[in-house]
């Protein structure tokens, strides 16, 4: 489990540190890039200059927790033991990410957005039902990221998104320009932070009493304890962490807002950036079905019987990659086989569906920067027009412990099968696509933003406005002409995000000279709009305030979320 720390001042740049911060560069040459003697290792940044308009300091690969290899798969992480001291210097130049696969419907969503987009009819669904069948599974390419920093600062802690199957802590963009806009006119600066977790079946597998639930989640929080105890080290404010994150991410996040029911522990964070955040609502009766799913897939592939954890855990990890990658690599269109799962046990991290549990006042309160695209389904939206029998069929599955009453009421009353706009679709894939939106991630953010006591928010509104598509901007450098859905980046509204961003990271208020200020969500539910449509082409009408897009009546039956007694389990 490992995580990278970084940044830059004019200190780092010309090759010297300042001794206080660093636990032993006075003993280092000014020629050398600073180090860090974590007790445990003793970490070299790097510095790049290529292609890079914002070189800074990076300090990469730190682990933060022992491997959970062994007897330690599928158990709560352990910190490093402080005694297992490493006297190699490590230079971070060897990326490491978690072991992970895509689905194999990843790769078909975007030629289906295409026509969808161009009001085209899609080509047979038979190539979906063809790939699944006869899927490979590429293996990862490792990124090097440049990151470091060199003074006590407001700590900034990305945790990246990737539907709780893939990605890394490099895998979704380089934070130079974060950097950078942190210390525009003299102001401190950011030590940017990234983390890897356990993903798949790795970080997501539950369902039998020998196994923790939720693993992934307990990692990043693991990630977060290292940030409070050493993250001065490098130059960072314990007292002073924003967490970021998107999709999976951001979802994440709302876990840890709602950790252990609000009660005992608080987040080890002080405010938090939740982009798109997303998760399909697992329950214990699902569990319980794919962790039997798991062990006769694991059967298949060792080729011997397979009954238990600690079965699984004899197996190596060439056998575990592969059931990962089968199960994984099949998932139904628009899904992923694994995520977070309410968990009943006591002391339960997750012990209910976050909105419900936000709905109740079941929370930490900390201040919020909530954000969404404008039409988060489309991504996972099927591209199949079904039968409303088919319909059915998809939404018990989604639900499985709903009553037909409420299956109903889903499909019939507020979702009804009405095409002629006036529930904001007009067939049956926009019907879907909105259902996939509220239940994904609108309700979500909805719930977020009108229920913590402060809370800001916008609405990433550029075409084709969907899932993810606003990475690629945050993240801009300069030097990135297309985002993932091949829209030319503006990057004079990247540069407004990235203010935006780093100035409520800082000061907890999203600011950017020349723009308007964010209004608090408050009542009246008010968003910014991040939008590349102006009034005579001005850029001062960027984030412009709208009323939030996911303020429906419908995420109170979500949030209700009546599919589910969280005390029946």
């Amino acid at each position: 489990m490992f995580l990278s720390v970084m940044g830059y001042n004019a200190a780092a740049l010309f090759g010297f540190a300042v001794p206080s911060l660093f636990a032993i560069a006075a003993s280092v040459p000014a020629d050398i890039p600073p180090r860090v003697d974590l007790g445990y290792a003793i970490h070299q940044a790097s510095l790049n200059f290529t292609n890079n308009p914002y070189p800074y300091y990076n300090f990469s690969n730190i682990r933060y927790g022992q491997a959970p290899v062994g007897e330690l798969r599928w158990k709560a992480p352990l910190p490093i033991n402080a005694h297992d001291r490493n006297q190699t210097v490590n230079e971070g130049q060897t990326g490491v990410i978690p072991t992970q696969v895509k689905p194999v419907w990843y790769g078909l969503e975007q030629p289906f957005l295409t026509k969808w987009l161009a009001d085209e009819e899609f080509a047979d669904p038979a190539i979906f039902n063809s790939a699944v069948s006869n899927f490979t599974v590429p293996a990862p390419d490792p990124q090097k990221i440049f990151k470091s920093t060199d003074r006590k600062a407001p700590v900034l802690v990305w945790i990246h998104g990737g539907g709780y199957a893939f990605g890394d802590k490099t895998s979704e963009g380089n934070p130079a320009t974060f950097i950078a806009k942190s210390e525009l006119n003299g102001a401190d600066g950011v030590v940017f932070v990234s983390i890897n977790y356990r993903l798949g079946l790795f970080g997501w597998l539950s369902g039998d009493d020998n196994v923790t639930a939720n693993v992934g989640l307990l990692d990043q929080r693991l990630a977060l304890e290292w940030v409070q105890e050493n993250i001065h080290r490098f130059g960072g404010d314990p007292s002073r962490v924003t967490v970021m994150g998107e999709s999976a991410g951001g979802g994440s996040i709302m876990h840890h807002i709602t950790s252990y029911g609000g009660k005992g522990s608080t987040p080890l964070f002080h405010q938090a950036i939740i982009q798109s955040p997303a998760f399909q609502p697992f329950v214990p009766q699902q569990s319980k079905i794919l962790f039997d799913w798991v062990l006769g897939n694991a059967s298949a592939v060792a080729n011997k019987q397979i009954t238990s954890a600690q079965d699984l855990r004899a197996l190596s990890f060439e056998e575990l990659r592969a059931v990962n990658a089968l199960m994984v690599g099949k998932s139904p269109y628009g899904r992923l086989t694994f995520g977070p799962v309410v968990d009943p046990s006591p002391n339960s991290y997750v012990p209910d569906f976050p909105i419900r549990l936000i709905s109740q006042k079941k929370f930490h309160d900390v201040p919020v920067m909530v954000s969404q695209t404008a039409h988060e389904g489309r991504v996972f939206t099927p591209p199949f027009d079904y039968s409303e029998d088919q319909n059915m069929r998809e939404i018990q599955e989604l639900f499985p412990t709903a009553n037909s009453s409420v299956i109903e009421e889903i499909s019939q009353t507020l979702y009804p099968q009405v095409y002629d706009g006036t529930h904001g679709y007009k067939n049956k894939i926009e019907r879907s696509n909105t259902v996939i939106s509220d239940l994904l991630v609108g309700c979500n953010a909805y719930y977020l933003s009108k229920t913590l006591s402060r809370a800001y928010g916008y609405v990433f509104d550029i075409e084709p406005k969907v899932h993810a598509e606003d990475v690629d901007w945050q993240f801009d450098n300069g030097d990135i002409e297309e985002d993932v859905a091949g829209i030319t980046i503006d990057h004079t509204i990247a540069d407004a995000m990235q203010k935006y961003i780093t100035a409520f990271a800082m000061g907890g208020v999203p600011v950017a000279e020349g723009l308007p200020t964010f209004s608090e969500y408050g009542k009246n539910y008010t968003v910014s709009d991040i939008t590349d449509v102006f009034d005579d082409e001005e850029y001062e009408n960027l984030g412009r305030h709208v009323r939030d897009p996911a303020a429906r009546p419908q995420c109170n039956f979500w949030a209700a979320a009546p599919f589910y007694d969280a005390g029946s389990s």
